[in-house]
């Protein structure tokens, strides 16, 4: 099992295929084994990255409290020790925040950004009480029911379930509440236009309170392309797992074609 120490902490990383690299994050109690599908596909013409964030799955436990700048450092310094300058930055859900944050304060360490049913801050009262709902739930003895829930949202069949489930296990109470808690008070919007790497948005056509957040980041980045895939809600990764990947390839494709 491949583990880089990191201060106090570890941090859990994999690495498959070879060529461009993309680095995968994942939202509070989910872990890597979210991007289950990406490995699985995307590592056949890209180097794919994925790793636990620290307090989650087989990361470490971190005595110091989980931020979107903390990730972003651990990025960076597991880059670093892989040898490697720029990397596309994927994130999922409030992992697409972490992209952003990253692209704010490391653009020279990116190629470019890939967000998926992400935003740039919570400001609608039925995600911000969704999300105030699982810091209360995400406790040691309850901590197994909401990985239960979570994990059975975002799998398309039981096999998915049951890794995405036992991966979950692992976390710690402590760090998935300072992550879910981060990420209600996470606002980046005023700073996007000084974002001017590409960035591709994904969303589902179904996942329609998330269209607000979709509008915003369209609005704001001054170089991205928006695509909503039809049929789709918001576990895409997972549940629509063929068209993201397809929409990925196309999108880094599509660049460095443009670059020649």
């Amino acid at each position: 099992m491949p583990v880089l120490y990191i201060g106090e902490t570890s941090l859990y990383y994999n690495v498959q295929g070879s060529g461009v690299p993309i680095v995968f994050i994942h939202p509070p109690l989910l872990t890597s084994a979210n991007f289950f599908y990406q490995v699985e596909e995307l590592s056949k013409k890209y180097k794919i990255i994925t790793f636990d964030i620290r307090g989650h799955g087989r990361s470490g436990y971190s005595k110091h409290p989980i931020t979107y700048s903390q990730i972003v450092e651990d990025i960076i310094f597991l880059l670093d020790y892989l040898g490697i300058d720029k990397a596309f930055i994927c994130g999922y859900s409030t992992g697409g925040s972490i992209v952003l944050e990253y692209l704010l304060n490391h653009s020279s360490r990116a190629l470019g950004g890939i967000i998926i049913s992400g935003m740039s801050e919570v400001d609608d009262l039925i995600l911000k009480q969704r999300i105030s709902l699982a810091v209360k739930i995400a406790k040691t003895k309850t901590i197994p029911f909401l990985s239960f829930a979570i994990s059975w949202g975002n799998s398309d069949n039981r096999s998915i379930f049951r890794k995405m489930y036992k991966e979950a296990l692992h976390g710690y109470a402590e760090n998935i509440q300072q992550y879910y808690r981060y990420s209600l008070q996470y606002n980046c919007t005023a700073k996007l236009q000084h974002i001017d790497l590409p960035v591709l948005l994904v969303y589902g056509m179904k996942d329609k309170s998330f269209h607000k957040y979709a509008q915003i980041l369209h609005e704001k980045l001054p170089n991205n392309q928006l695509l909503y895939l039809e049929k789709e809600k918001h576990q895409i990764p997972t549940k629509a797992a063929t068209k993201l990947n397809e929409v990925i390839n196309h999108f880094i494709k599509d660049l460095f074609e443009k670059s020649r």
